[in-house]
């Protein structure tokens, strides 16, 4: 089964972002994280999201989409960490909540296939 690919928040949500001076290197490193993701250069995304996240904190865009790049790389506990952060900050975005669920989702059938082993490969304990 073909895991559920999460939103990257688009264009919308960044335009949200855009006022103010401050924010353009924010908004700079959005951008260029959204285009790296489209051509699956998941590291550069992670790279220019990690940047947007610290040059703004409280950017819901730039932490729900390095817990899409971190998930998308198989790294599960940066993912979940990410979309706490993401949830905390946006409780009612409704891109956070989907990304969330299929997050899980998407960790669950990976337990399955597993036969019960986590993402990492190592024994659940039930």
């Amino acid at each position: 089964m073909k895991p559920k690919i999460p939103v990257v928040l688009l264009a919308a949500v960044i335009v949200s972002v855009m006022s103010g001076c401050g924010r353009s290197l924010h908004l700079n490193q959005l951008q260029f994280g959204v285009w790296a993701s489209e051509k699956d250069l998941w590291d550069e995304a992670v790279f220019r999201w990690k940047k947007a996240a610290a040059a703004d904190p409280l950017s819901v865009a730039a932490h729900n989409n390095l817990a899409v790049a971190y998930e998308k790389k198989g790294l599960w506990e940066e993912a979940r960490k990410e979309y706490a952060i993401a949830l905390k900050l946006a409780p009612k975005n409704t891109y956070v909540k989907y990304n969330l669920d299929m997050f899980q989702e998407n960790l669950d059938s990976l337990k399955k296939e597993e036969g019960g082993k986590g993402a990492n490969g190592a024994d659940e304990k039930k």
